[in-house]
């Protein structure tokens, strides 16, 4: 299993695992079968060309989409079973913490791991709460005919992301208290990020910054010391991908990238709007 840290911005991290040892399907758990037949039905519905099947999933990507993509990272970390439980004591099961050595120093990244796994545990499970309590109160929506019961699913798929994202938490908290991982500072991520860092007058002063201002404000949970600033762009995203040869994290990178550029636009505009205007100076007055 490879545990990657990608910085999106100075103060985001994206959070991704590649399982490399994934169960075979008739010893995968009923949970993970289900999903796979929802993903199925998903991407045969996306086919439409038109009906309702073809709005549910224009509407539906639209509202994953908005997901978080933290919650998107924690859920690609898979569940602690009792057999995985066991052949990570056993030490059967590698597992690599990768990340840009040029944005995050290595005696950092243990502890913003530790960070990511936890600081959204409480909001999680208030929510998984929330799923449920909503669940039967839509479940009269059934009754419509024609179509099914949109609620109803909707509150069942968070329910169960809610469910993942807290398991996937709960794996990596696990790991590090045993500190069943290895540090792999990733030369492949240095070659992609400095060519994309902010601009800065010299190479001393993008160094200084790579290391102390990024590192800290990496770690959410902190007052940020400057102005927030992407370290990834769509273009670097994709570049991203296909140098770490994983097809399927250019999405997630795609999603976390507009999250978080949509996030510092909005920035901006309440502190545009916050700052006190300039104080309008006087006219010389006429003689």
């Amino acid at each position: 299993m490879r545990l990657f840290l990608l910085p999106i911005s100075t103060r985001r991290t994206l959070l991704y695992c590649q399982n490399l040892q994934a169960l075979p399907s008739d010893n995968q758990p009923w949970i993970d079968k289900i999903t796979l037949r929802a993903a199925k039905l998903w991407a045969g519905w996306e086919q439409k060309e038109s009906g309702w099947q073809k709005a549910v999933v224009r509407y539906g990507n639209r509202a994953l989409r908005r997901i978080p993509y933290e919650e998107w990272g924690l859920k690609s970390v898979p569940t602690l079973s009792a057999r995985r439980r066991q052949e990570e004591i056993m030490g059967k099961e590698k597992h690599h913490l990768i990340f840009p050595q040029s944005i995050i120093p290595t005696t950092r990244a243990p502890q913003i791991l530790q960070t990511l796994a936890t600081e959204r545990e409480t909001l999680h499970r208030s929510r998984l709460i929330w799923c449920f309590v909503g669940m039967p109160i839509s479940a009269p929506f059934a009754l419509v005919p024609i179509v099914p019961n949109l609620p109803f699913f909707y509150l069942a798929y968070r329910a169960w992301s809610h469910y993942r994202a807290l398991a996937g938490g709960k794996h990596l908290q696990w790991l590090l208290s045993n500190n069943f991982f290895t540090v792999c500072p990733s030369d492949t991520l240095d070659t992609i990020y400095p060519r994309h860092l902010p601009s800065s007058n010299s190479s001393e002063q993008e160094s200084k910054y790579s290391k102390s201002e990024s590192s800290d404000q990496i770690e959410s949970g902190k007052p940020p010391l400057a102005q927030e600033r992407l370290l990834l762009t769509q273009d670097s995203g994709r570049k991203l991908a296909r140098a770490l040869k994983i097809p399927e994290l250019e999405v997630e990178l795609e999603r976390a990238i507009w999250q978080v550029e949509t996030a510092i636009r909005k920035q901006s505009q309440v502190s545009e709007r916050a700052s006190p205007p300039e104080p309008e100076q006087p006219k010389p007055e006429k003689k």
